[in-house]
């Protein structure tokens, strides 16, 4: 994070958007989170965040809060943001990014699976969450993650008289809002790594794009305001111009009334 400060320090963007895992509010009962803000404050930019879930764009459950800053010494302190996103209507589900056919090879081998369902039943009889997770085709996901190359057990998709199967790199690339003409020349693994890295890249293009008609909005105020001043300026000159002057003894001039 302090890197960011010393890049926000040296280059003052106009305004800037961090992402994080919704956690970092309460980090260290919160004490992170306000270093952070302190930090961004005392750069002189005003700061704005929410978390947002990434279902509203994508058929994953993925909350993740988005920090927004815009630099005060260019537009004052006079600034307001709202994260007014615009959802996807109707909402995607999971049956949306799944391809028709899928090589075997993405199907859990039978250890695995049997590893998985004792794995989630030990915990379920100590009264904890913790296990595999079938998706709902009709639904969202939960969080796809960077370990999602491990073993898959988190978005596990159902097969008809096989062993359920872990998604494709393409469809974790659809899952995080990927165009298809996205290119994967990576392995799978790496790929996985990536895209449970990656944010819900049409929420980011949202989000993006709010902040920069709040720019233009801040940026074409400005320029009013300076033609306005201008235009003042003249008309203060225009009026001395025409006013006439006489000579005093002294030397000094004065405006004849």
């Amino acid at each position: 994070f302090f890197d960011i400060c010393r890049i926000l320090k040296a280059k003052r963007p106009k305004a800037f958007m961090l992402e994080n895992v919704k956690n970092l509010c309460s980090h260290d009962r919160g004490r992170t989170f306000k270093v952070i803000t302190e930090s961004l404050d005392e750069l002189d930019y005003e700061v704005f965040y929410q978390v947002l879930d990434g279902q509203n764009y994508v058929p994953q459950h993925r909350e993740r809060i988005l920090i927004v800053g815009f630099d005060r010494r260019r537009y004052g302190k006079n600034i307001n943001f709202d994260f007014n996103i615009t959802p996807e209507d109707p909402k995607p589900v999971m049956r949306n990014i799944l391809d028709t056919k899928v090589d075997d090879k993405y199907t859990l081998s039978d250890k695995l699976w049997d590893y998985l369902q004792g794995y989630a039943a030990k915990h379920k009889a100590a009264g904890n969450g913790f296990g595999y997770g079938i998706a709902d085709l009709d639904g969202v996901s939960r969080t796809l993650s960077a370990r999602y190359y491990k073993d898959g057990s988190e978005i596990l998709i159902e097969q008809k008289g096989k062993n359920p199967r872990r998604l494709t790199p393409r469809e974790c690339a659809r899952l995080q809002g990927f165009p298809e003409d996205f290119k994967i020349p990576v392995s799978d693994t790496q790929a996985y790594r990536q895209f449970g890295n990656s944010v819900v890249v049409p929420l980011m293009a949202n989000v993006a794009k709010l902040v920069c008609a709040k720019l233009n909005e801040m940026d074409m105020a400005s320029v009013r305001k300076n033609e306005i001043k201008e235009e003042i300026s003249r008309q203060v000159k225009s009026a001395g111009q025409d006013e006439p002057v006489r000579k005093m003894s002294s030397g000094r001039e004065a405006v004849v009334v």
